[in-house]
C-alpha cells in the first residue's frame, strides 16, 4: 500500500523550499523530494526583493535572510564613460526599502536548515517518476538513485522542479515562449575597487550590457550579452580571461579575481496558460520563466508558494471549500504574465545594438529617471509592491468606498501573527471585526482599529475585503461564499 501524505513537493530548490516551509508552518504534513544529491553550491539567484521579505517577516523567519543577505540601495546606469540615470531604492514604500544580495546558496541554506528544524528533511536523489490524478487523491511513483521504486499516495502534487518540470510534462501543459537567439557570460568572484559597493553597476555600452551586482562584500556577480548567437549549440563557457578583456572594452575598470563560477547562458521566455490541473499545481519556473532582468524570477516563485500555501491549509483543513484553489491559478498567471513582459522590457531595452535606437534610449532614460515621482514609481515595480489581484475572484468591494487600500491590492503593514492556521485578519471597527470572528472563528481573527473602515486581509497579505463598517453584511457574504458547508 502507498504511504500517505497531504501534499508531495516535487523539486527542493527555493520555491519548492517556501512551499514547503509554510505548509509544515501550518500543521500540513508534506514530503519533498529532488533529484539532486544536494542543495546548489552557485548563486544563481541573487536577490530578495522588499515584497517577498514582508512575506517571510509576516510568516516569522525573516531575520535569518537579513543576517546573510547585504541590502543594495540603488543602481548606477552608465554607457561606461559618463552616467546616464541613478535608481535610489531608499524611497521603496516597505519596511525593507532596498534589495537585500543574497546568494541562492545561501537562500536554499536557510530554508532547508529551517525546514529541518521542524521536522522535515528532503528527499534527495529521488526522481518523481509519474504520478495519476485519480479524482479523490494523487498517485505518484518515485525512485531513488538505487533504483529503488516506491508509491506515494497524496491528497495534492505541487510541481516546483523547474524549467524541464515532469510535472508539467505530466499534466501535459505546453510550455510557450521563445528562446532569445544571444548569448550571455556570467561571472562570480570577487571585485575591489568599485564604488559604490551597495549599488549596482549597469554599463550600456554601444557594444551590448555589461552589469555587475554586488552578492556579499567583495563579491560580485558580471553579466554581459554578446550579441546574437552563433548556431544553435551551447556557447562554451567563458576563461577568467575572456570576461576580463569583456569588461575592459565595455568600460569598467573593475578587475575580477578568484572566480567561484564561470558560465555562458541564453534566455528562455515561456510560461504555461494555467497553473494547475486537478490536484496537481506548478509554481516557479515550472510555471514561468523568462530574462533574469530586474531579478524578478525566485522571488515571483517564492510569492507562488506563499499564496499556494494558505489555500492549501484552509482547503486541507476543511474550512474552505475547493473552489478557493481555483483562484491560485488565476491571480498567479496574471502576475506571470506582468512578469513576462516587463522582464522583456528591460532586456530588450538592455541588448539593443542600433546606435540611433542607443541615444534614444539613453536620453529618455535620462530625463525620466531624474522625476522623482517616476524613479520612485520604478523602484516599487522592481521591489513587486505593485503587485495587485484586481480580477480575482476573491476580491470584493463593498457598497461603501474605504479610505486608501482598496481590495486586491497589498495592505503595507505587518499582521497580528494568526494564532494557528491561515487566517484572514479582521481590521475596523471593534463590534463588526468581533462579530466577524465570532461567526467565521476557523476564518477570521479580529484586529480592531476604531474608524469606520473595514477590511479583510488575506493571509498572504492582500486586501480580500474593503468597505466601511456599514458593509458588515457584506463582508459576511464574502467570507460566506469561502467557507466549507
Amino acid at each position: 500500500m502507498a504511504e500517505r501524505t497531504n501534499v508531495l513537493i516535487a523539486g527542493a530548490g527555493p520555491v519548492g523550499l517556501t512551499l514547503a516551509n509554510e505548509l509544515t508552518r501550518y500543521g500540513i504534513a508534506i514530503r519533498i523530494v529532488d533529484t539532486a544529491a544536494q542543495r546548489t553550491d552557485k548563486s544563481k539567484a541573487l536577490v530578495l526583493w522588499s515584497r517577498t521579505l514582508e512575506l517571510f517577516d509576516q510568516a516569522g523567519y525573516v531575520a535569518a535572510f537579513l543576517s546573510a543577505g547585504m541590502p543594495a540601495h540603488g543602481a548606477v546606469i552608465s554607457n561606461g564613460k559618463e552616467t546616464i540615470a541613478r535608481i535610489e531604492l531608499d524611497g521603496i514604500e516597505s519596511r525593507y526599502p532596498y534589495a537585500l544580495m543574497i546568494p541562492q546558496s545561501e537562500t536554499e541554506r536557510i530554508l532547508e536548515e529551517r525546514l529541518e528544524r521542524q521536522g522535515v528533511r528532503v528527499e534527495r536523489t529521488v526522481a518523481l517518476e509519474k504520478f495519476t490524478d485519480l479524482g479523490p487523491k494523487i498517485e505518484a511513483v518515485v525512485r531513488r538513485a538505487n533504483g529503488v521504486s516506491e508509491e506515494i499516495g497524496a491528497d495534492w502534487l505541487i510541481g516546483c522542479d523547474g524549467a524541464h518540470s515532469t510535472v508539467r510534462h505530466g499534466l501535459g501543459l505546453p510550455f510557450e515562449g521563445t528562446t532569445e537567439p544571444s548569448d550571455w557570460y556570467l561571472a562570480d568572484g570577487h571585485i575591489s575597487g568599485l564604488e559604490p559597493q551597495d549599488h549596482l553597476h549597469i554599463i550600456w555600452h554601444k557594444d551590448g550590457i555589461l552589469a555587475l551586482f554586488p552578492i556579499t562584500a567583495g563579491r560580485w556577480r558580471v553579466v554581459a550579452d554578446l550579441g546574437p548567437a552563433q548556431g544553435d549549440g551551447h556557447h562554451p563557457d567563458p576563461t577568467l580571461e575572456e570576461v576580463q578583456a569583456l569588461m575592459a572594452a565595455r568600460g569598467s575598470k573593475a578587475i575580477l579575481e578568484d572566480p567561484y563560477w564561470l558560465a555562458s547562458f541564453r534566455i528562455n521566455e515561456r510560461k504555461v496558460s494555467r497553473y494547475g490541473q486537478g490536484r496537481v499545481f506548478l509554481a516557479g519556473d515550472a510555471a514561468h520563466i523568462h530574462s533574469p532582468a530586474g531579478g524578478q524570477g525566485m522571488n515571483t516563485g517564492m510569492q507562488d508558494a506563499f499564496n499556494l500555501a494558505w489555500k492549501l491549509d484552509l482547503v486541507i483543513g476543511g474550512t474552505c471549500k475547493p473552489a478557493l484553489l481555483d483562484s491560485y491559478s488565476i491571480e498567479r498567471s496574471a502576475v506571470g504574465d506582468m512578469v513576462l513582459r516587463n522582464a522583456g522590457r528591460m532586456t530588450e531595452a538592455a541588448v539593443m545594438r542600433n546606435p540611433i535606437a542607443q541615444g534614444l534610449r539613453n536620453a529618455v532614460a535620462k530625463f525620466a529617471l531624474g522625476f522623482p515621482q517616476l524613479q520612485h514609481r520604478a523602484a516599487n515595480t522592481l521591489a513587486e509592491l505593485d503587485i495587485a489581484y484586481p480580477d480575482s475572484p476573491l476580491t470584493v468591494n463593498g457598497a461603501h468606498r474605504p479610505k486608501g487600500r482598496r481590495a486586491g491590492e497589498r495592505w503595507p503593514e505587518k499582521l497580528p501573527a494568526p494564532k494557528d492556521k491561515a487566517r484572514f485578519i479582521a481590521l475596523g471597527p471593534g463590534a463588526v471585526v468581533t462579530d466577524l470572528a465570532s461567526r467565521f472563528p476557523r476564518l477570521v481573527q479580529a484586529a480592531p482599529e476604531g474608524g469606520e473602515d473595514l477590511r479583510l486581509i488575506r493571509p498572504d497579505g492582500y486586501v480580500g475585503f474593503a468597505g466601511t463598517g456599514s458593509d458588515r453584511d457584506g463582508a459576511v457574504a464574502y467570507l460566506e461564499a469561502l467557507v466549507a458547508k
